[in-house]
């Protein structure tokens, strides 16, 4: 739950008196022009950027209770490609002392890579091997909620819907809660629960059929954009 959520950066306010929730076992989506605030929020979501005033609860707590339940994948992932690093290793450092090895490999399946991707450089992926590796690390230690920020950056269109299939999967077997910052209104009208749109302000919530009507897009992009249908999941929600 956000609630009359402001950010500011030094005198320029970012986030307006935000408000919306999400519910438990939903995939959501953020979506909005570049500069809108999207990531911001995100970020300010996760406390990787102070609030200047309002609430954020997620399963009905603070952030510093729930911290074990959330993983996170960033939209620009920055490091030295000649770093001597294996996918084995990177996944290592994020395994709590308590998951055992094994579930390394369970998620490197999950997001449809093979085992012997464990022994290549993290420097020598593409960008949607890459993508899935984050995840894999993300999900390492079975988070309740899973925030993904552009997570198809960086993915040719081939290899997209394999992508978001592997989101689909997280939420429906596993009933991750999922929130991704989205600019792809084609892809998610039919793969999200929720959508909340931002632009400093909150400018429309609700489920893809509503919030996706060309008048709203109109109202958040500053033109048209198409709508598809959406066919929603099957869920059963609890709020967060």
């Amino acid at each position: 739950m956000v609630e009359h959520c402001s950010v500011c950066y030094g005198e320029s306010v970012i986030i307006d008196d935000v408000s919306f929730s999400v519910e438990e076992g939903e995939i959501a989506a953020m979506i909005g022009p570049n500069g809108s605030g999207k990531t911001t929020l995100m970020r300010t979501i996760l406390g990787l950027t102070p609030l200047k005033q309002g609430e954020i609860l997620l399963f009905g707590k603070h952030l510093h209770q729930v911290r074990p339940l959330i993983g996170y994948v960033p939209q620009r992932f920055m490091f030295d490609r000649d770093f001597p690093i294996t996918i084995r290793e990177f996944l290592d450092l994020s395994r709590h002392y308590a998951c055992p090895e094994s579930r390394m490999l369970e998620k490197i399946h999950e997001v449809g890579l093979g085992t012997e991707i464990l022994k290549k450089r993290l420097g020598m992926l593409s960008g949607g091997q890459l993508q899935r590796v984050l995840i894999a690390q993300a999900i390492l230690n079975n988070p309740r909620i899973l925030f993904l920020d552009e997570p198809s950056t960086g993915i040719d269109i081939s290899g997209e819907a394999a992508f978001y299939d592997v989101i689909e999967h997280l939420n429906k077997e596993h009933g991750t809660t999922i929130i991704l910052v989205s600019h792809d209104i084609a892809v998610i009208s039919d793969l999200v629960d929720r959508v909340i749109c931002i632009n400093k302000h909150l400018l429309c919530h609700g489920p893809p059929k509503t919030a996706l009507t060309p008048k709203k897009l109109t109202e958040v992009f500053g033109k048209r954009a198409e709508v598809y249908e959406h066919h929603a999941h099957q869920h059963k929600h609890h709020h967060l």
